[in-house]
């Protein structure tokens, strides 16, 4: 799918724009529906009848829907490309119901046999396998498709045909195999029927994600980016990124950025990178297994990194190519972790909770450097760490539809270290605490900080803090029509740092939305807040299901040196949008939002319209990783 899809849509735009400008308040009444037994039962939408006046969105759409059925040509065609079926697990989101406990009659039983079922990426339902492709869209979709082979799928089970079932082992796979790239939803259920006392049959059913997408933009005659990804490249689950940007005002004129991403058995993933720009040039591998479960015993990375880039010397005037020196160094990245289970007083439930000890040691060599400021290093950091992992089921939160796994519990670390380097040697403290909770009637909340420091002849010398909260409300309903608010606030406090060592932004995904700046405005210290409150409206076109969006975001920067940001006035913007996503494409997310700018982009107040298809939100789960140094750079 081409990344300027947005402009397929420009056509829609005002009428779409206008439909979510007014408030609903009546919904289409709905009759309950049966589950089959596998189906998880949802609650269905309330039934609200009310007299109108003026346009009305549910008379909008359906009077779309009723030219929909009509026998005509267009008739015909607008069926095939908007959908107004009721899906039957959506129709009040999900109920968020928590994964850990519902098979524990089942632990520790002999697993018989386990059934795999791969469904195709259009036209099916994973809670109703007697849904098939119908249209010739679907059919056509699903024939340009390779459905993922069973023996990938069966790689990433927890478990083993003739082997006990773990507790929590069914309930892992399924979130784990949600996470993949290419598995779009997954169910694992046990067979009651056919089990018994001592063994137990299981079945698994996942749904495909069309791996295939890719994109033209062009910016100029002879410049723009082409961009080429599978993320199930042959079948078997690699992940194949490409992306070529052509016609740059640099010197080179061009910049590729590529990786190849091979998961192995057991959730052993290998990768290779590659990337090449104007000063720039890096290649890396690795080789990488994460605490992916609550079981796992033991996790562990290697990497290797060269690279090369050129370090900007001055600032000419525009149009001139400023100097540069070289910096080339190569990195060497290992470590390993080592899970414990600690003792269940419950004779019928495993304790979740789990104590972590992890060793890490970083090498970096530097072949050629500006100066001796740049110095070879060793750093070795010793970690200890307590984790304790939940999570929950929903829908509406991030995607669209598809079943998404909430993470909730409480992660305490303790880190250490030395790092020997050529500038002098100095220890290093860390800890870190997170903790996040999830409520069926109130919503999700998500709390967490981070402190690092080093010495330097026992003084306390450069150090940061970050910290983070997450929250989000329940789903609301109004007929088919469903919202939630979200808060997110970040912060990155620099501490013990030059005055004009001025290094973070506030524009973009750093801070504002769509705000942008000339590079100027910098600080050591900043304090993010954003809030957003997302539409989900009914409305399906070819598969893209669309929501509107309000935001208003708010960013203090220490732009003087001091560690506090809340010295100087904050930048604000504010604005509204659309957003598009069809969950059965490897495409993100597509935006198209309206900005206002009271501070401006450096003078005077600004407004901007723009696409962009990066993600904003995201979740931080309580798996444990490897020790590292409290980050503080610019890409934060």
């Amino acid at each position: 799918m081409l990344p300027s899809l947005p402009r397929v849509f420009s056509s829609l735009f005002c009428l779409l724009t206008l439909a979510l400008a007014v408030p609903a308040r009546s919904a289409m009444a709905q009759q309950p529906t049966t589950a089959p037994p596998d189906t998880v039962l949802l609650r269905p939408a309330p039934v609200v009848d009310s007299l109108r006046r003026g346009f009305d969105q549910q008379r909008f759409l359906g009077g779309l829907q009723a030219y929909t059925k009509r026998k005509t040509i267009l008739g015909k065609a607008a069926s095939a490309i908007f959908n107004f079926t009721e899906r039957r697990e959506e129709q009040g989101g999900l109920d968020a119901g928590l994964l850990d406990r519902q098979y524990d009659r089942h632990n520790y039983k002999v697993v018989r046999r386990v059934d795999i079922r791969a469904l195709d990426a259009f036209g099916y339902n994973i809670n109703d396998t007697t849904r098939v492709p119908r249209n010739i869209l679907e059919k056509g979709g699903n024939a340009l498709h390779i459905t993922t082979a069973r023996r990938k799928i069966r790689k990433l089970l927890l478990f083993r045909p003739g082997e006990e079932l773990q507790p929590q082992a069914l309930s892992e796979t399924e979130r784990l195999l949600r996470q993949t790239n290419f598995i779009l939803d997954a169910r694992v259920v046990v067979n009651e029927r056919t089990s018994t006392k001592d063994s137990v049959d299981i079945k698994v059913i996942t749904k495909d994600v069309f791996s295939l997408s890719g994109g033209l933009q062009i910016r100029d005659v002879g410049a723009g980016l082409l961009t080429l990804r599978d993320k199930n490249f042959l079948a078997r689950g690699h992940d194949f990124r490409n992306r070529f940007d052509y016609g740059r005002s640099d010197p080179q004129g061009w910049l590729y950025d590529g990786s190849y991403t091979v998961p192995l058995r057991n959730y052993l993933t290998a990768q290779v990178h590659y990337r090449n720009q104007w000063q720039l040039e890096e290649a890396s591998a690795s080789l990488a297994r994460g605490f992916v479960s609550v079981n796992t015993r033991y996790a562990y990375a290697l990497a290797v990194s060269q690279n090369r880039q050129g370090i900007q010397l001055n600032y000419p005037p525009e149009g001139e190519i400023p100097d540069y020196t070289p910096l080339h160094f190569r990195v060497a990245d290992a470590w390993l972790g080592r899970s414990f289970r600690l003792r269940s007083y419950d004779l019928g439930y495993e304790n979740p909770a789990r104590v972590i000890l992890a060793g890490r040691a970083v090498r970096t060599d530097f072949q050629v450097r500006p100066d001796r400021t740049y110095g070879n290093s060793t750093t070795g950091l010793l970690s200890l760490g307590y984790s304790v992992r939940h999570y929950y089921k929903d829908r509406y939160l991030f995607g669209f539809g598809r079943t998404e796994d909430v993470p909730t519990g409480s992660l305490l670390t303790m880190t250490g270290g030395y790092d020997f380097n050529d500038g002098g040697n100095r220890p290093y403290l860390a800890s870190r605490i997170a903790l996040a909770g999830f409520n069926t009637l109130r919503g999700y909340l998500y709390v967490s900080g981070e402190y690092g420091r080093f010495l330097r002849n026992g003084h306390w010398d450069q150090g940061a803090f970050t910290g983070e909260l997450l929250a989000f409300t329940r789903l609301y309903h109004t007929g088919n029509w469903q919202w939630r608010h979200f808060l997110w606030n970040r912060s990155l406090i620099g501490i013990g740092r030059p005055p004009d060592a001025l290094t973070l932004s506030i524009a973009g995904e750093r801070g504002l939305r769509g705000f942008h700046d000339d590079g100027t405005l910098r600080g050591t210290s900043r304090f993010v807040l954003n809030y957003e409150a997302n539409v989900f409206t009914p409305v399906s076109f070819l598969g893209f299901r669309l929501a509107g969006i309000a935001f208003l975001d708010a960013a203090w920067l220490s732009t003087n040196g001091r560690p506090s940001p809340f010295q100087q006035k904050p930048y604000t913007g504010f604005g509204m949008g659309l957003r598009f996503r069809n969950e059965y494409l490897a495409v993100n997310t597509i935006q198209i939002l309206f900005g206002f700018y009271p501070s401006g982009f450096g003078d005077g107040y600004g407004t901007r319209i723009y696409q962009t298809t990066r993600p904003y939100y995201r979740f931080n789960d309580f798996s444990f990783g490897q020790p590292g140094i409290v980050r503080y750079d610019a890409l934060q």
